[in-house]
């Protein structure tokens, strides 16, 4: 893990009661300001943390959702 992610590791709470769709649509955006430029280098190390923190909670949706087929995959195998 980079050492970015680590300080993003504190997700704060508007962060952590997103959707997964409200976490990335958002991502797509702080992605897009920092691709158009423009923003001043405090701006700039701002909207990187957020986005760090935005995918880390992405990031969590997506394993919440693959423990959770893989659970449905193992209890109908079972069957």
């Amino acid at each position: 893990m980079n050492p970015a992610a680590n300080e993003a590791s504190t997700i704060p709470a508007d962060i952590e009661a997103m959707s997964y769709e409200q976490a990335r649509d958002e991502l797509v955006s702080v992605v897009s300001r920092l691709e158009t430029g423009g923003a001043s280098l405090e701006e700039s190390l701002a909207l990187w943390e957020r986005g760090e923190q935005l995918a880390t909670r992405c990031e969590s949706w997506l394993e919440g959702a693959r423990r959770r087929l893989d659970a449905a995959r193992e209890s109908a195998a079972g069957e």
